[in-house]
């Protein structure tokens, strides 16, 4: 993967040689980072509907029902908004070539005491790998990034490689489709929901059909891979 990673991320040995990262509370960060600190645990929408997230299960190692997930990536795997890191890592003791992608100031220093590799950037800007990737991660309700789940599964798309997935968890609900602001303390940021049945609806348009949709956790998470028409 070294030809995949910029000096967005120089790695443990890099680390090493600086000395431990810094404690999270001296990483300045934006809205989400008081949640990945463990400062916040939700985030609340503008209808009002409240998001419980669980940071400490992003914190911790993969989840069975995170392995269910990685289970299906057999080949190079890029994971957008990947948080901690928890899932390019666990792809990584694997053996499957894996990054990591996210904004945040506190998930790169995170990532960097796991050792799992990731840059740090918008996802809807240049990255490495374009159009070889053999499956593109949305887990965590990352389907909800810039509230333009149709941007962003297009945005997947680039980044796949011809015979490429998208595998994506959606929201409880099936049938939901929203999109709109949501807030923590730190601030609000464009955010989305969807659910799988609506997301099957909604890949036609964008060149997708779902391929598999899986529910764990007594119905609690639910998975969906997305594969090219």
């Amino acid at each position: 993967m070294s030809e995949l990673l910029d000096d967005s991320w120089p790695g443990p040995a890099a680390d090493a040689d600086r000395g431990r990262p810094p404690a999270l509370r001296d990483v300045p960060g934006g809205t989400f980072d008081a949640v990945l600190a463990g400062r916040g645990t939700r985030l609340v929408r503008d209808d009002g509907v409240v998001l419980a997230w669980d940071p400490a299960r992003w914190r911790a190692g993969a989840s069975p029902d995170d392995r269910r997930l990685l289970d299906r990536c057999t080949g190079p795997t890029v994971d957008l908004g990947c948080g901690p890191g928890r899932l390019v890592a666990a792809l990584t003791e694997r053996g499957v070539p894996a990054l990591g992608v996210d904004s945040s100031p506190v998930a790169r220093v995170l990532c960097r005491r796991r050792g799992a590799p990731m840059v740090r950037r918008d996802v809807f800007g240049p990255l490495p790998g374009e159009g070889t990737w053999s499956h593109v991660l949305l887990a965590d309700g990352n389907i909800g990034i810039g509230g333009d789940p149709g941007r962003l599964l297009a945005r997947a798309v680039r980044l796949l490689a011809e015979d490429g997935s998208v595998l994506v968890e959606t929201n409880p609900d099936p049938d939901e489709w929203w999109c709109g602001t949501a807030a923590t303390d730190e601030g609000a940021v464009p955010w989305a929901c969807v659910g799988a049945a609506a997301l099957g609806r909604a890949a036609p348009a964008l060149g997708l059909r779902a391929a598999t949709v899986a529910t764990v956790s007594a119905g609690s998470r639910t998975f969906v891979e997305l594969r090219r028409r």
